[in-house]
């Protein structure tokens, strides 16, 4: 945490948290590995809070969230709230094995202190940040 906090502030761009890795407990002053799987969504949210960023970017395939995705009545989102996030989690708009971990880290985020999380493709990065791409989640 203090390597990453350290060139964050040294204008570094750190890309971490990202899929794979063998997941450990501490038993008995040992390291021992177990079965489970580190979401990558859901420990950037947490890096992002413990470094004291304003925001976070979940990178994905697709520009937006969209509601009734891959449907005739498909809808972009640019905006959502918190609120709205965890309608959709609820309605299965944003699906567990899909858009549902970013949605559900963004939220988590954005209620622990963050100013908004974005979500969008890595080729839309600096036009999200700019608000004119991508969907942001805010309180």
């Amino acid at each position: 945490m203090e390597v990453i906090k350290e060139l964050v502030q040294d204008g570094v761009i750190v890309v971490a948290c990202g899929g794979g890795g063998v997941p450990v407990v501490e038993e008995d002053g040992d390291m021992k590995g177990v079965d489970a799987v580190i979401d990558k969504d859901l420990a950037s949210s947490l890096l992002a809070r413990e470094i004291g960023a304003d925001v976070v970017m979940f990178l994905t395939t697709v520009d937006k969230v969209c509601l009734n995705y891959n449907t005739p009545e498909q809808v972009e989102l640019d905006r959502m709230t918190v609120e709205d996030a965890r309608r959709y989690l609820a309605e299965g708009q944003v699906p567990p094995g899909s858009m549902g971990p970013k949605i559900q880290a963004a939220v988590e985020f954005v209620e622990q202190g963050g100013e908004r999380a974005v979500v969008c493709m890595p080729e839309g990065v600096i036009e999200a940040l700019e608000g004119r791409g991508g969907t942001v989640v805010e309180k």
